[in-house]
């Protein structure tokens, strides 16, 4: 008996003490839920999409079974069915934001607003206001709104920096339309690099982010702003425990510049970077994996005008270390237009600094300039598996002068690499490829076993390949 009671007491005790670690959200929901707004956005559809289904819409089937699993009869030009091709139409959209400022200014993420005719914020109170896109940044995906409305409840500006791994937050926001839904989770990861998105340091949090959360803040538990819900990894399309949220600094930043100018204004090198790893450290005699890899430099651009050549690594930009090459972008992007920066770099295992004038970055939209022919004429695999040609002086002026070999096929080491027909070959390790015949007896000259580092270019991108030299 006494072994029972001891047990139910231990128990007690056991639980007790995991409740009191439990954190309560009930008072950040009554407190801040009002400063949290529900944004409807409207845009205009131009229907090109084939007769009989929705635009861009595949896979008639399943929304057939859809709709029939709902009730929903099916009507002329509905998946699955005929009418003729289909006219423009409306199409709405839901997403989440937050007021920054009594006076109506609010945020939320440019992909929340992209294209949009007419945009919407609906408070807490239920009341609705046309909104006025003050600016957008779809590099950092933050937005900056505008109502016409006073004495608005507004959030308190956390410290994105001060987070820790492991810590609780909450986020409200619009999921599926549901309005001023609150989930809870902790801080995974802080700092994420995600693909094509080099200027934010991401939070990862297992925090539920729905359709519709986009835009929504992220809270600590005192109650402050800390980051923007952006982003959610899924197979599913809804909630896996893996959501990304924009630091709170880096949207305000963004949004005092929106505000202030109407754009933003970043600092920029003219090149093309990439991760170290260890195959490629290997190639270029390295010691460790630190730094960005130059992969390309814009000729005539900031870093082609100081002296930074593909192959060089940078270690250290304006006195701010670069531990891996996401570090780089926002380094440079925060750093003013004009200044003299001073940049670290390894350059054939010797270290070098050079004084480099920051540009401003361009904006988006550019011009590929890789060809994309098929190469008439045989030729031989070389040792790694390219056939490679010289390029043209058409193909050539696409490169802006460049030197580069077309690779017309491509089997064994590299096809496994990843190098494949119409990739133009700028380079081996920190060597210029001048000729097919200079490429070929540079690789010959290479001991089996050893790895090299191919220089390629694709579209608008260049990386360095590593290929691991067979017999």
């Amino acid at each position: 008996m006494l072994k029972n009671w001891l047990a139910v007491l231990s128990f007690c005790l056991l639980s007790s003490a995991h409740a009191q670690g439990l954190p309560d959200f009930t008072d950040l929901a009554e407190k801040h839920g009002a400063e949290v707004v529900n944004i409807s956005v409207t845009q205009s559809v131009h229907n090109n999409g084939p007769v009989g289904g929705f635009p861009g819409m595949e896979g008639d089937e399943q929304m057939q079974e859809f709709f029939k699993r709902f009730g929903i009869p099916l009507m002329p030009g509905m998946p699955g069915q005929g009418g003729g091709p289909q006219p423009d139409y409306k199409s709405q959209s839901l997403g989440s934001g937050f007021i920054i400022s009594s006076d109506g200014y609010v945020l939320t993420n440019a992909h929340v607003i992209n294209e949009a005719d007419e945009v919407i914020v609906k408070l807490a109170d239920k009341r609705e206001f046309k909104a006025k896109i003050i600016g957008a940044d779809k590099r950092t995906d933050v937005a900056l709104l505008k109502i016409d409305a006073t004495g608005l409840p507004k959030v308190m500006i956390g410290d994105s920096a001060k987070l820790k791994v492991g810590e609780w937050v909450a986020a409200i926001g619009s999921p599926f339309g549901l309005e001023n839904t609150m989930t809870a989770g902790i801080v995974s990861a802080k700092g994420r690099a995600l693909p094509q998105e080099n200027f934010v340091p991401f939070i990862q949090t297992d925090v539920a982010i729905n359709p519709g959360n986009s835009g929504g803040p992220l809270f600590n538990l005192a109650g402050e702003v800390v980051g923007i819900n952006s982003q959610i990894y899924s197979r599913s399309g809804g909630s896996m425990g893996l959501s990304f949220a924009i630091p709170i600094d880096v949207a305000i930043d963004v949004s005092n510049q929106l505000k202030a100018n109407g754009k933003i204004t970043r600092g920029w090198l003219g090149i093309a970077i990439q991760e170290i790893t260890k195959e490629l450290a290997e190639s270029f005699s390295m010691k460790n994996t630190n730094g960005a890899l130059v992969a390309g430099v814009e000729r005539n651009g900031p870093a082609d005008k100081g002296g930074l050549e593909a192959g060089d690594v940078i270690t250290k930009f304006d006195g701010k270390a670069i531990g891996v090459s996401a570090d780089l972008p926002r380094v440079v992007g925060a750093t003013k237009p004009g200044k003299i920066a001073a940049v670290e770099i390894l350059r054939k295992g010797s270290a070098k600094t050079l004084n480099i004038g920051v540009g401003e970055m361009p904006s988006d939209g550019s011009e590929s300039a890789a060809p994309n022919t098929k190469p008439n004429g045989k030729a031989e695999a070389n040792k790694i598996g390219l056939t490679l040609k010289e390029l043209t002086v058409q193909q050539k002026k696409k490169l802006n002068g460049k030197n580069g070999l077309l690779v017309v096929e491509s089997v064994g080491a590299a096809a496994q690499a990843g190098i494949r027909r119409g990739d133009v070959i700028l380079g081996l390790n920190n060597n210029e490829s001048q000729s097919v015949e200079q490429f070929n007896k540079q690789i010959n000259g290479v001991a089996a076993g050893k790895t090299v580092a191919v220089l390629v270019q694709r579209g608008e991108a260049t990386l360095y390949v590593p290929i691991k030299v067979s017999k």
